[in-house]
């Protein structure tokens, strides 16, 4: 038994070991090169909820860690940052504000434009929800 929670925590700690962050809420993927934003006080420490075109515009817009280069990140970007060995949320700890719910991608559904694809970060399952809809926003920039 504590052979395998021995295994269970150094697993646990490869998986988180290409994320770190830093004092301005950005946590920095080494694996991908991506940095994720993870810092809301613009919107009042609540991370953002918004249709997918305000979305887009709300990530163009950010300025976060001394950069204004964000956007809303495609669908592999996003799926990157799952964790499945995770439930509720389906993220690494580094992450500290995290809704275990949908988050945008800025992924079209090919077969219907008026979709785009989300990420579920409860389970890490992913989704198409209409354009419409309100769906969390996490922002992301090359490093």
């Amino acid at each position: 038994m504590r052979r395998i929670l021995l295994i269970m925590i150094g697993a646990s700690l490869l998986l988180q070991a290409g994320f770190s962050r830093d004092s301005s809420g950005v946590v920095a993927d080494s694996a991908t090169g991506l940095a994720w934003q993870d810092d809301y006080s613009d919107n009042a420490g609540e991370i953002k909820s918004a249709t997918w075109q305000d979305a887009l515009v709300y990530c163009e817009e950010l300025s976060l860690g001394g950069k204004n280069d964000w956007r809303l990140p495609n669908y592999n970007e996003l799926f990157s940052i799952v964790d499945t060995s995770r439930y509720n949320p389906a993220i690494s700890s580094v992450f500290t504000n995290v809704t275990s719910h949908y988050y945008w991608s800025s992924t079209t559904n090919a077969s219907d434009t008026s979709y785009a694809w989300v990420v579920h970060f409860n389970g890490g399952g992913d989704f198409w929800g209409s354009k419409s809809y309100e769906n969390y926003v996490r922002c992301v920039r090359g490093q």
